[in-house]
Formats: C-alpha cells, structure tokens, sequence
C-alpha cells in the first residue's frame, strides 16, 4: 500500500510572505517619498526644478489628508509636522499590514 501524499501549504505561505514583501516595500517608499519632500521644502530646493517640483507634488498629494492637521506660525515647520506624521502613520499601518500577512 502506498503512503498518501498531502499537498503541502508553502505555496500560500510563500505567497502572503511574497504579499507582505510588497506590502513593506511600498509603505517603506511611500513614507521615503514624503520625507524627501519634508527635506526638499524645509532646505528651501529651488521649486522650479523640475525633480523638486515632482517630488514635492507627489509628497503633497500623499499626506493629502494630513494638511493643516496642525497649524504652527512657521509654514515650514507646519509642512514637517503634518508631512511628517503623515510619513510615520503610513509606514506604521504598513508594518501592521506585513505582520498580519506574515503570521504563520
């Protein structure tokens, strides 16, 4: 009589752990991307250009939500601030995501 064999679960495991990667990766690039456009607006880059004005703009339109969460007198420290949070709580819900994915 022959041993049954069973389908082992690595596939779907490998998968969710693919998933988590991505996961990871993009919250990682996302919370990148709007730390540039802090630095990018705070060391005062020349807006005209045309890498600034792209990073700045993509920056913006990600921590859409967080603008004028906090209202400082200074616009600079105002940008850093919401930017900023807007940059950790991404990357913070990222992480959760990856964790959930990653558990065995």
């Amino acid at each position: 009589m022959e041993a049954v064999r069973t389908r082992s679960a690595a596939p779907i495991r490998s998968g969710r752990f693919a998933l988590a990667r991505i996961v990871g990766l993009l919250g990682a690039a996302v919370a990148i991307a709007i730390v540039a456009g802090i630095l990018l607006v705070v060391l005062e880059a020349n807006p005209r250009n045309d890498v600034v004005e792209a990073v700045t703009d993509v920056a913006r339109w990600l921590s859409g939500p967080f603008h004028g969460l906090f209202d400082l007198d200074s616009n600079k420290g105002q940008i850093a601030l919401n930017w900023g949070l807007a940059a950790a709580v991404y990357y913070a819900i990222a992480r959760l995501i990856v964790r959930l994915l990653a558990r065995p």
